[in-house]
């Protein structure tokens, strides 16, 4: 369980990223390490992500926006891309470590 004064950092953290401000590549690795093992940090950077993404794109499909407020599918558009769907094993080898304990 994380303390209530390293969740604030991590949403410090998370709001810098959302803002497109300055977030050292030792808060990143930070925050990533976190959200391996905790299951709604890595909501929270995912939402994050999404955040960064809308503002990056001005003119946002509705069809998008719907995509993204939903939380569903990846803020990364680049990672969709699935060289072979029927191995099951490469589908989920980028989803975070807690989803193999589950």
């Amino acid at each position: 369980m994380l303390s209530k004064e390293r969740i604030e950092y991590l949403k410090d953290i998370l709001d810098r990223l959302s803002n497109e401000e300055e977030v050292s590549l030792k808060e990143r690795l930070y925050l990533k390490k976190i959200a391996d093992k905790d299951q709604k940090v890595s909501a929270w950077l995912t939402k994050a992500r999404r955040l960064q993404q809308e503002k990056m794109m001005l003119n946002t499909d509705p069809i998008d926006k719907l995509v993204g407020d939903l939380d569903l599918g990846s803020p990364d558009p680049n990672s969709n891309n699935i060289s072979n769907p029927e191995e099951l094993g490469k589908w989920f080898s980028g989803a975070p470590s807690w989803v193999a304990r589950s």
